[in-house]
């Protein structure tokens, strides 16, 4: 049995992290600042499925408050084997306009996370980066060796940013950190402001489902539980490591429309607009090196994945449907 803790608890991956880490018997102290990023009711859900478990723990704590390392600090006082951060300020788009708040969290967060692992001797520190790194130039499928250096978006500039400060803590006082870049993430209960539930929600309720572009952008999607079980995978000792954490499939934005109209059973009113210069054009993840460090490899494949999230969104529709997705 372990001690964990995780950040951005309420948040979309980290909730199925917590309950796989429960699931398993460790102990979990879970902070979020429960932001208004998207739909509040979202991450009340998720967080509410945690609370009242056993070895569970919640604290209503925003990370890139110096407070967390006072003395008085819930977190301060706690004995951990490893920080999981995978509290963020998430989404290109709003980056745009309102990129301090992404320093903050992002950037801030961790140095703030990183100082508690040095005062407190905390071995292990996991980093959720992101595949938005890489830009649009890079190679597909793209390797953690493709270049990172010209982000396209403030969001992605502050998680290299937080990277490179997890690096220096590694070198100077031997966190051991693994980083792993997630792509395209998807499931029950996913973030309302990414095409996944949108398309879902739209095409359930009748409502147009707009598209950036011509609808060619492709993403090589990933289901949440790949998502959990590959970064639970990184907690082992590696140094520092970047790894990615993506799919095996990429579709379209026009096919996986069609795809989810198959599941639902009702055609989608498309509504095309203008493309998003903070967009990328194309996303697909080169796995080898999770493959031969971690053992891992996807699971789920995208009809299945979105079988299940259709699935989730019906049980729940009574909700679900009203929840903010501009």
């Amino acid at each position: 049995m372990a001690n964990y803790l995780l950040t951005g608890v309420a948040g979309f991956i980290a909730a199925r992290v917590a309950e796989m880490l429960l699931d398993d018997g460790h102990r979990v102290v879970g902070v979020d600042n429960l932001n208004d990023a998207y739909d509040v009711r979202m991450k009340e859900y998720r967080l509410e499925r945690l609370r009242g478990r056993q070895g569970f723990v919640f604290h209503r704590v925003d990370i890139a408050d110096r407070q967390i390392l006072a003395t008085h600090s819930p977190l301060r006082n706690g004995q951990f084997d490893a920080v999981i951060n995978l509290a963020a300020r998430a989404g290109v788009r709003q980056s745009v306009e309102n990129p301090w708040v992404y320093v903050d969290t992002n950037l801030t967060g961790t140095l703030n996370l990183l100082e508690l692992c040095r005062q407190k001797d905390i071995p292990k520190f996991i980093l959720a980066s992101t595949s938005s790194i890489y830009g649009n130039d890079a190679p597909l499928p793209t390797p953690e060796t493709a270049d990172s250096s010209h982000p396209l978006q403030p969001y992605a500039a502050s998680k290299k940013a937080a990277e490179a400060m997890a690096h220096s803590y590694h070198y100077l006082y031997g966190v051991d950190v693994s980083v792993v870049r997630y792509f395209t993430v998807y499931g029950p209960a996913g973030r309302p402001d990414m095409s996944m539930f949108r398309f879902c929600q739209w095409i359930s309720e009748g409502l147009p489902v707009k598209v950036h572009g011509d609808g060619q952008a492709s993403r090589g999607f990933t289901y949440v539980d790949d998502i959990a079980c590959g970064t639970l995978a990184a907690l082992k000792p590696l140094g520092y490591e970047i790894i990615n954490l993506g799919g095996h499939e990429t579709i379209t934005v026009n096919e996986l429309i069609r795809l989810f109209e198959e599941v639902i059973g009702k055609q989608a009113r498309r509504q095309y607009g203008p493309p998003i210069a903070a967009d990328m054009l194309a996303s697909w993840a080169d796995v080898s090196k999770a493959r031969r460090l971690l053992d891992w490899q996807p699971q789920v494949s995208l009809s299945e994945g979105i079988r299940r999230l259709v699935s989730w969104y019906n049980a729940e529709r009574r909700w679900a449907s009203q929840i903010k997705t501009d």
